[in-house]
């Protein structure tokens, strides 16, 4: 299948917008300028033809000037042959002239109106793009002071916490010196806290020294004066409500009477205006309500506060004065008075920690409330972006065609007037039919392209590390976390909709377009802020949509996770299996491959792709879908399951995402069902797991491994001590025996019946067979479940009857129902054990030959290893074998049953 050409809309997007959209605007400048070059072509022919049509015609009448001459000879042939030459000159001008003319007619003066006009658009388009860009990035600043803020606010508080837990235990030392050290740290992170203090004022967000201008300029430029109230006396630095709001207008590009109202209420609100003379704060656009500048104005600008001089320091008025309550001592105690009353206020009861704990509060509510408009700005930047490259797209389409016009009219002006160029008007004309604007159009796409739409969302990172509050964006395990489901509910809740409502549908075709259809993202961005809130989702929401949007808004989840369901960290994997050549036919030999890669992903992704490819298989199944359309909808879901880390002009042209979607597609099954397998075994093995504390271990990938195999012991360490006693001779069943140990671990455990034997070996060794087969594909031709040697289930009781052999696969193979799932256990992993507290209790004796070396780090089986597992198994063969013997030569002794050290 041809591989459909990306538009623009899907080709010049980057993580910071402005790149790649930087990259599109320089191409059609680019293409604005070969617009001119075309007009001045035009321009200067039409000057040149009117030129010479004009020299033409001077040709007839500087001959006419000569008295005497062909004027004399009325009969002559001469005379006829010199006026016809005459008339053929002023032919040849009319006919120049003619030309100049039409090319200023129908190119010159046309296609520059075309040419502004096309300029003015482009030039409309980028101005608007960047103006949305500017406010996005001001307020992706504006939320990194207030998420550092709010975690400022979070330390302290739990600082606090922490101090008074101490404060009543007795000190280990004389606590003299450690309160004025938390004393000074507390008061350096609040000072960093106000430092880093923004202003929303509208809507726009300003930190301190953006404020600052904007404050110096406003107290510069607005007239201040003096307001007298009744009773209250004559207030400074005021101003009318209608003068604030005409300087917004000219001077803060407020849009309307209202968005200047915003304003000033929020100045209101932030302290730098009151009202006077009236009961509130609200500010209105009224020249007879008139608000005073605080002193708090006057300190963020930087200029200094006109106050009255003080004539008397506690200068108290007469009871006769009309202004003395107005006076300078009474109005700065006043101002002093309410400013103490609307710092105090209604919190003036509270403690220390409570006012932490409030304002830890009230940043994480601003915090919370600039990632949400963060977010519908991003939403409305993303639709914009869209609407404006599709736009841009049949702009540089018509421009392509316009070009082509105007050649062919250039050539027909010429050719239609002169004859005798005709020739030349071929070749132009030959020129003209070269140009393909579709092809340029592509040519453009493909060497210029910078990336496809890859939607960056900022998430609100809580404190606390909860993501109750949004849905979009979030970690997928974290989501299905917070849903307490393996899928995220969103997307079984999306996909459960879509299935009971396909029937509603006319037809298999409308059914199938449901993933096809081009959604407008301004449709899909209406539903995301809908469901984007964390919590479960009514299907009534959806309702009020179409189906084709219920389908994007899954497309668009995917898109903006932070990683593809696929994980990127196997995108070098994935290539490098593609990469791989393979003989016609053979396609089903990368099917376990497949699965040993995608085993590495998290169970919530394995179980996440797998409920999507359900439901696309399930559709293509029952609608019959051709092969076009699989290879459609498969390069649509392509980046929404795998994506490379770092979009490259390489990773652009490769197709690896796509051939793993349509291998998804056609061996679900296959793939499917052996990784649900392995999911479910190591489900069974966390459970069995969190009954005891998680140890600590350097090594993440070997800890698993560990547990699973200290489990197995301790349930044949259960399993046993029902059926054992305190023994005080060896008696006729050797599988009672227990010996000191001499030999390798796997003779230093009890054993109670040859049915344990069997199926602790089946436990120990038998996954190992289940993961060969898994991680190791194509080696061997066998089924991959393998017969283990029969020394390895052989009694250790009975050594003559050593014939007990088992599948790793049959029921109850393992004998705490867990199996590996993240890695392999190799039988070097044994010697783990070794270093247990349990192990070295229970060990007097143990030759350095008899156990395994633990120098080794434990590692995956691999095809390249298979030499070294064979030598392993017979190892562990010969040491069964030497422990069975050696247990068969051993004396009774009387031993007491301990639980292990856990």
């Amino acid at each position: 299948m041809t591989t459909p050409t990306p538009g623009f809309a899907d080709s010049f997007w980057s993580a910071d917008y402005a790149a790649g959209l930087g990259v599109l605007f320089t191409k059609l400048q680019q293409g604005a300028a070969e617009n001119r070059q075309i007009l001045v072509i035009a321009r200067m022919r039409a000057e040149a033809e009117e030129l010479y049509g004009s020299k033409l015609s001077e040709i007839a009448a500087a001959a006419d000037k000569i008295n005497g001459g062909f004027s004399n000879d009325d009969g002559a042939t001469m005379r006829k042959a010199y006026e016809g030459v005459r008339s053929n000159m002023e032919d040849a001008a009319r006919n120049h002239k003619k030309i100049a003319q039409s090319i200023r007619d129908l190119v010159v003066n046309p296609f520059s109106r075309w040419c502004d006009a096309h300029e003015g658009r482009i030039q409309e388009c980028q101005d608007e793009l960047q103006n949305r860009i500017k406010a996005h990035d001001t307020q992706a600043e504006s939320i990194k002071k207030l998420r550092s803020n709010y975690f400022n606010k979070c330390r302290l508080v739990e600082d606090l916490e922490e101090e008074n837990k101490l404060a009543f235990q007795e000190p280990e030392t004389s606590p003299s010196k450690a309160i004025p050290e938390i004393k000074v740290i507390e008061n350096q992170e609040i000072q960093e806290a106000v430092d880093e203090t923004v202003y929303e004022i509208g809507d726009e967000v300003y930190q301190t020294e953006q404020l600052k201008k904007v404050l110096a300029h406003a107290l510069t430029h607005i007239k201040l004066g003096e307001t007298k109230v009744a009773i209250l006396g004559t207030y400074q630095n005021t101003t009318a409500g209608s003068d604030i709001v005409e300087y917004m207008r000219e001077h803060m590009n407020t849009t309307s009477v209202s968005h200047a109202e915003r304003v000033g209420q929020d100045l209101v609100t932030h302290g730098f205006l009151r009202l006077i003379g009236n009961v509130g704060n609200t500010f209105a656009n009224s020249s007879k309500l008139f608000y005073q500048w605080r002193s708090k104005a006057f300190q963020v600008a930087g200029i200094p506060e006109k106050k009255q001089p003080l004539i008397r320091a506690f200068s108290m008025p007469t009871s006769g004065s009309e202004d003395g309550v107005g006076s300078p001592v009474v109005g700065a105690v006043s101002e002093y008075l309410a400013g103490w009353s609307l710092i105090g206020g209604s919190n003036s009861g509270e403690t220390s920690a409570q006012r932490m704990r409030r304002e830890a509060r009230e940043s994480d509510e601003k915090y919370k409330a600039a990632v949400r408009r963060l977010d519908e700005l991003r939403c409305e930047l993303e639709e914009a972006i869209t609407a404006y490259l599709r736009f841009l797209q049949r702009c540089e389409l018509d421009r392509l065609k316009a070009l082509k016009t105007v050649i062919l009219d250039f050539s027909g002006t010429i050719g239609n007037v002169i004859p005798s160029l005709q020739s030349t008007v071929d070749n132009m004309m030959l020129f003209q039919e070269t140009i393909q604007p579709e092809s340029d159009l592509r040519y453009l796409l493909e060497t210029y392209r910078t990336g496809s739409f890859n939607p960056r969302v900022v998430v609100y990172e809580n404190y606390y590390n909860k993501v109750d509050e949004q849905t979009f964006g979030v970690d997928l395990e974290a989501r299905a976390r917070a849903d307490k489901k393996r899928v995220p509910l969103i997307i079984t809740t999306i996909l459960t909709y879509l299935d009971l409502h396909y029937p509603d549908l006319e037809g298999d075709e409308a059914r199938r377009g449901v993933w096809l259809a081009d959604v407008p993202l301004t449709d899909t961005h209406k539903l995301r802020a809908r469901v984007n809130n964390g919590k479960p989702i009514a299907p009534e929401v959806f309702s009020e949509f179409d189906i084709p949007t219920v389908a994007s808004l899954l497309r668009l989840y995917l898109l903006e996770l932070p990683d593809s369901l696929v994980s990127s960290h196997v995108y070098e994997i994935v290539r490098t299996v593609y990469n791989t050549p393979t003989t016609e036919g053979t396609e089903i030999a990368r099917i376990p491959v497949l699965q040993q890669t995608l085993s590495q992903l998290r169970l919530t992704n394995i179980a996440t792709l797998d409920a999507c490819m359900n439901h696309f298989t399930r559709l293509i199944d029952l609608t019959s879908a051709d092969e076009t359309y699989i290879a459609s909808l498969a390069n649509l879901m392509a980046p929404c399951i795998l994506r490379p880390r770092t979009e490259t002009s390489l990773t652009m042209e490769e197709r690896h995402a796509y051939r793993l979607v349509r291998d998804l597609f056609a061996y679900k099954d296959a793939i499917f069902s052996e990784l649900k397998r392995m999911a479910t075994q190591n489900s069974s093995s966390n459970s069995s797991m969190s009954a005891r504390p998680r140890a600590i271990s350097t090594n993440e990938s070997n800890r698993k491994a560990l547990v699973e195999e200290r489990n197995r012991l301790l349930m044949e360490k259960a399993s046993g001590g029902r059926s054992r006693a305190t023994s005080p001779a060896p008696g006729h069943r050797g599988s009672h025996r227990r010996d000191r140990s001499v030999g390798g671990p796997e003779t230093r455990f009890p054993i109670a019946s040859p049915t344990n034997a069997s199926d602790r070996h089946r436990s120990s060794l038998g996954s190992l067979n289940k993961r060969q087969s898994l991680e190791v594909p194509g080696v061997g031709t066998g089924s991959p479940t393998r017969t283990l040697p029969s020394a390895v289930n052989t009694s250790v009781g009975s050594p003559k009857d050593a014939t007990t052999s088992s599948p790793p696969d049959s029921a109850g193979s393992s004998a705490n129902g867990s199996g590996e799932y993240a890695a392999a256990v190799p039988p070097q992993r044994h010697s783990d054990l070794m270093d247990s507290p349990l192990q070295k209790r229970n060990s007097l004796g143990r030759s350095s030959a008899a156990r395994f070396s633990t120098s080794a780090a434990p590692r995956r089986l691999t095809a390249s290893s298979q030499g070294g597992v064979a030598a392993a198994i017979a190892a562990f063969k010969d040491k069964e074998a030497a422990a069975s013997g050696a247990e068969a030569r051993g004396r009774g002794v009387t031993l007491e049953d301990k639980p292990m050290d856990m």
